[in-house]
């Protein structure tokens, strides 16, 4: 429910929560979870001007699932890295062979009905900025559907919509098609064809099984890949990997690919892939022609497709104007806050990027958030339709 007669999304006028979350993939529920449990209300009911503490989750997505309601069709429950249980609701007996693009947005859709989460979508966010140069100021939340004044944001955007398309000489020339994992939907798209798969990550490894199935493929990567013996102990290897990826995110450092940290892992589908001599690793071609590729060597190798499995990057566009990373590109974090700035929680970020990490973030932020907006209270101005906040026992 709404305070507003213009519809769910209220009108295009400004609007308060005193927390916006923007984005409903994990990171966004487990934040908008935990947020609940430390008494937030939601901003959309009629009665939300007179709560200390409200929250709304702004979702760009049409329904719930996050990314996962893109992932191509192959991709199945059996073959991904993962899914940890969202909070306080543990997923169902899943289907092993059912594709991850319909189990986890009907897992995602289960969890939102039950917790009841104030969420709207779709709402895409555009920009978020200060208010006013008062470091204990209000932000505001622009959006395609109006904006929001907040006292914290809680960005869980994810990587899904920012990939990393690199750039070669002779790109534009190519004549074949060329496509990034963001776009790709099946293999038998490739049936037939020769067919360049670039990038040593999880996806990378994936796509060239499947496509070296019915196709001529050519993997191409910028560096000799690593695969990992022997199993993962998350306990063990999983821990020390966290602790990489924080330190580099306390110092402010830009933080690389998954597989970067963690190397690769002899799977089913990579073992699949070196048993049909698919994971004959070419290092990268110096340019691109109209009919194919120039190789290191000089020599020439023709190709009908290009894929770009060359991953993803943190989707912060809509943060730019609060200036948030340093000369070296990073943004230095400490926990979920973004350091210098505390309005800011990044979830489903650096360390957290993960499903069972995205968990612990947003329970970490909520406990933050709720440590922060008590601490708040005797400095910020409160007006007449803004409740100041009260302590809040983590």
């Amino acid at each position: 429910m709404t305070s507003d007669k213009a519809g769910p999304y209220g009108s295009q006028s400004s609007r308060r929560a005193s927390v916006v979350v923007i984005g409903g993939g994990q990171s966004g529920l487990s934040a908008g979870y935990h947020l609940k449990r430390r008494g937030f209300v939601s901003a959309l009911d009629e009665d939300a001007a007179y709560a200390d503490r409200t929250f709304v989750v702004l979702d760009g997505e049409p329904a719930p699932g996050g990314a996962w309601r893109h992932r191509w069709e192959s991709l199945r429950m059996a073959t991904v890295n993962g899914i940890f249980d969202l909070p306080g609701f543990p997923k169902p007996p899943i289907e092993p062979q059912e594709p991850s693009r319909t189990a986890v947005p009907r897992y995602f859709a289960d969890f939102e009905q039950r917790m009841e989460l104030p969420i709207l979508r779709p709402v895409r966010v555009t920009t978020v900025r200060r208010a006013d140069a008062d470091p204990d100021g209000e932000l505001v939340v622009e959006s395609d559907h109006g904006s929001w004044l907040t006292r914290v944001v809680v960005n869980a955007t994810g990587t899904w919509t920012n990939p990393v398309l690199p750039h070669y000489p002779g790109q534009e020339t190519f004549t074949g098609r060329q496509l990034h994992t963001h776009d790709y939907v099946r293999a038998e798209d490739f049936t037939g064809l020769r067919v360049a798969v670039v990038g040593g990550g999880i996806s990378a490894l994936q796509q060239l099984e499947e496509i070296s199935r019915v196709a001529t493929t050519f993997w191409y990567t910028r560096r000799e890949p690593f695969f990992r013996d022997g199993g993962f102990n998350p306990e063990v290897e999983g821990r020390e990997i966290i602790a990489k990826v924080l330190a580099d995110v306390e110092a402010g450092s830009p933080t690389g690919s998954v597989v970067s940290y963690t190397g690769l892992a002899w799977t089913p589908y990579a073992l699949a892939a070196r048993e049909r001599g698919a994971l004959e690793r070419h290092p990268m071609f110096t340019s691109i022609e109209p009919d194919g590729v120039r190789e290191a060597d000089g020599s020439f190798t023709a190709v009908d497709a290009i894929l770009w499995a060359t991953g993803f990057k943190a989707a912060l566009a809509h943060l730019t104007p609060l200036v948030l990373r340093n000369d070296q590109g990073g943004i230095r974090m400490a926990g979920t806050q973004v350091a210098g700035e505390p309005r800011v929680h990044l979830v489903g970020f650096g360390p957290s990027q993960s499903t069972v990490g995205s968990n612990r973030a947003g329970r970490s932020a909520a406990v933050a958030i709720a440590r922060y907006l008590g601490g708040q209270r005797s400095t910020h101005r409160a007006g007449a339709d803004d409740a100041p906040a009260s302590a809040q026992a983590s």
